[in-house]
């Protein structure tokens, strides 16, 4: 069985990727959670895992880092992980690659953080041109394949990368057009999304560099997390 070691589900974004492909393909595996700040969890990790970072996955004998690298592993193994039509293959493996190398602006202002809401103080012109994108890609793919996620009409592995997005969105509330939010909203609506933010609400240990980062954007103005 795999063995996937992930981070705090409430700040993660790179471990949700691999962990909700997963669990919409059932897809057994077995959940490790490192939690940032834990010096000796991370040192011990660091001495196996060849970068010292998560998402990182066990296959038996093999090692896969990078949550790109482990959706392409997957795929080599599992039906379902990028559809099946070559033309909507190739745009998922694009869209899931832009959203991997790109939005940098979206993803270091807009940090995921599950369990809050925040009013951001400003939205940059690099925040308004990654949001404007991101509903030209959503509205393209939903367009052009006709289904309910982005290549089509099941869930495949460009629709884990971009359910981040999804928690972001949640959090910063930044506006979407129409069509944007219904996806948003049924990824969110997810069995696997809806299991991955009640344990993210249910955490206990903070990650103070995580939590500061929102303060210098903006305020918070809502805080479900456990205490």
């Amino acid at each position: 069985m795999y063995r996937l070691y992930i981070g705090n589900k409430n700040y993660s974004s790179w471990s949700l990727r691999p962990w909700v492909l997963l669990r919409e393909l059932d897809i057994p595996f077995e959940e490790h959670l490192l939690r940032f700040g834990d010096t000796a969890a991370w040192d011990h990790f660091r001495k196996v895992s060849p970068s010292g970072k998560v998402p990182y996955l066990v296959a038996g004998p093999m090692t896969v880092w990078d949550s790109l690298a482990i959706v392409e592993y997957l795929a080599e193994h599992h039906a379902g992980v990028w559809p099946k039509d070559p033309v909507a293959r190739a745009w998922a493996r694009s869209a899931a690659a832009e959203m991997h190398s790109g939005f940098s602006s979206l993803r270091n202002i807009c940090s995921m953080n599950c369990g809050i809401r925040v009013s951001l103080k400003a939205t940059p012109q690099s925040l308004a041109g990654d949001v404007a994108r991101l509903s030209s890609l959503w509205q393209d793919g939903l367009a052009r394949f006709g289904g309910r996620f982005l290549a089509g009409l099941h869930f495949t592995a460009v629709d884990a990368f971009f359910a981040p997005v999804a928690f972001r969105w949640q959090t910063y509330g930044f506006t979407l057009d129409r069509e944007s939010v219904a996806y948003a909203t049924r990824l969110l609506e997810l069995n696997s999304m809806r299991q991955w933010y009640a344990e993210a609400l249910a955490e206990n240990f903070r990650d103070p560099p995580h939590d500061a980062e929102v303060l210098t954007v903006g305020k918070v103005t809502a805080d479900f997390r456990s205490t």
